[in-house]
């Protein structure tokens, strides 16, 4: 069937009359067959091309070159595109190719050796003997008590720092062996401070460790809630509770280090006017009173904490990886990115977005996904977003 072309691009080249007309002068059934067809001579190019992919991974191992040829891969979709008749055409053929290559790339990585330089120790389970951990906050912290959930309290030394960057910094100057931080709130989302700090360091993660978080509004015993003027928290009880604390318009809220160094702070004032948001535990340890609990608007609020290490180790019952990487700021980068795992049949379970210092409008991508290093899955899919990154991250596999 031959139907006359035409520049309208909202059509793929013909007008909506145009190809009404032609559909009159074919069987419904008659245009499936010759889809058919076409797609069975597209399907025997692929495996063709396919083939030649092969020839060209073999040449590139044989002389120590890269996988991703930008370069090429631009020149290549800029001369194709110009084959379209019209502005729709130009895109759906870049679209097409960029596909193409995209897998043709795939193939390619599972065909060149696996560098084996970097790669993490793997450990069965932690060694024995004390442990010296540092923890964000101070005693009564939510971050303690992940610490010793997992680790055990009776086999640990445990470090308190009042900032996140005070627990990197333990790891740094072999304060301390591990530390362990809140990366991820149910109801608030990503600790961004986190992520960042992980880039900076040498630090890989472990371990993860979840549990319930049950803020509370805790003053001096015998205080009434109504009489409360001033509540202090960090900022991450602030934003878990502010439901309930738009009920209290006279209530100034102030940001401060912990929301376990509130509950010290509210301790250390005694002013019967002044509060803060944390735990239970918080409270009991500074022999305050919980003025009201469950104050966290979310009722299934939890906190997922990182267990992290200056040694570059991973666990080997490891279930998830978290890497980081940055791309260029164009059309179809991020796509090429997650490729990688959809070819491989990973399954992502976190995404996450920061800006990069002093690249306006640039970002890291932040992502975990099921898998284990051993996997031949993930080596491949690892081995291409080293290469097509313009900066990439392991920070563990736990």
């Amino acid at each position: 069937m031959d139907l006359p072309m035409n520049s309208d691009a909202a059509s793929g080249g013909f007008t909506m009359n145009e190809i009404l007309k032609g559909v009159g002068y074919m069987d419904l059934q008659e245009i499936r067959k010759d889809i058919d067809k076409i797609d069975n001579e597209i399907t025997r190019l692929f495996e063709e091309r396919m083939k030649l992919t092969y020839q060209v991974a073999a040449y590139k191992i044989e002389n120590g070159k890269k996988v991703f040829d930008k370069q090429r891969e631009d020149e290549k979709l800029q001369t194709l595109s110009k084959l379209g008749k019209d502005d729709f055409q130009k895109q759906a053929i870049r679209e097409l190719f960029l596909q193409i290559m995209s897998i043709s790339r795939k193939k390619q990585y599972t065909l060149v050796k696996e560098e084996k330089e970097g790669l993490f120790t793997t450990w069965r389970e932690l060694p024995k003997g004390t442990k010296k951990v540092a923890c964000f906050g101070d005693i009564g912290s939510y971050t303690e008590q992940a610490m010793e959930e997992f680790f055990g309290k009776e086999d640990i030394e445990e470090i308190h720092k009042k900032t996140f960057d005070g627990v990197i910094k333990a790891l740094e100057i072999g304060e301390a062996d591990y530390g362990v931080l809140p990366i991820e709130n149910s109801s608030t989302g990503g600790i961004s401070d986190i992520y960042d700090l992980l880039v900076k360091s040498d630090a890989y993660i472990i371990g993860e460790h979840e549990i319930k978080v049950n803020q509370a509004l805790i003053g001096i015993p015998g205080t009434k809630v109504e009489k409360i003027r001033k509540v202090y928290s960090h900022e991450q009880g602030i934003m878990q509770s502010k439901a309930f604390l738009a009920k209290y318009p006279d209530m100034e809220v102030e940001v401060y280090e912990s929301t376990s160094g509130s509950v010290r702070r509210v301790k250390e004032e005694g002013d019967a006017a002044h509060a803060a948001i944390g735990s239970e535990r918080a409270a009991k340890y500074y022999g305050l009173e919980i003025l009201q609990s469950d104050i966290n608007q979310e009722s299934n609020n939890s906190t997922r904490f990182i267990i992290i290490t200056r040694q570059k180790v991973c666990m080997e019952s490891g279930k998830k990886i978290s890497i980081c990487f940055e791309i260029a700021h164009e059309s179809g980068t991020l796509y090429n990115m997650l490729a990688h795992f959809i070819f491989n049949n990973l399954n992502l379970t976190k995404i996450e977005s920061r800006p990069i210092e002093g690249k306006k409008w640039e970002y890291r991508f932040f992502v975990e996904f099921e898998g284990n290093l051993k996997d031949a899955g993930v080596q491949n899919a690892l081995q291409g977003l080293k290469e097509e990154a313009n900066a990439f991250y392991l920070f563990g596999n736990f």
